[in-house]
């Protein structure tokens, strides 16, 4: 018998963003280290929720603005989340206090830079295994 621990299996991403160019772009810097797996990607807010519920995945990756997050309240986006992944972190192009707490609001552990993901995104998925 082969005992698998943790550590040994990769850790799981869905990944959420509106933008084809920054789906692909963070597909390619994922798909550079073993211990990540991309499991799904998602669009908008509500194919993450359903994602997230079907996958449970260990991390989801959340563009903070997508086209229909005025239908869904940030309460309402974390619960659902984290009933199913393990942590959720979130990117945008803006840092600021008001992303910064928006982010939170969505229970998010972390905010990421887009403008810096080719050099933070992997360093920060590893550290939460």
């Amino acid at each position: 018998m082969i005992m698998v621990s943790r550590r040994d299996l990769p850790i799981t991403v869905l990944l959420a963003d509106d933008t084809d160019a920054v789906r692909s772009d963070i597909r390619r810097i994922l798909g550079k280290d073993f211990r990540i797996a991309l499991v799904g990607q998602a669009v908008n807010f509500s194919h993450t929720l359903q994602m997230c519920a079907n996958l449970k995945p260990t991390v989801v990756l959340l563009e903070l603005h997508m086209p229909d997050e005025r239908e869904f309240a940030p309460a309402l986006v974390k619960s659902r989340l984290l009933l199913s992944a393990k942590h959720v972190l979130a990117m945008s192009i803006w840092t600021d206090q008001k992303s910064s707490e928006l982010a939170t609001s969505y229970g998010a552990t972390t905010l990421l830079d887009k403008t810096n993901l080719g050099f933070q995104l992997v360093p920060v998925i590893l550290q939460l295994s």
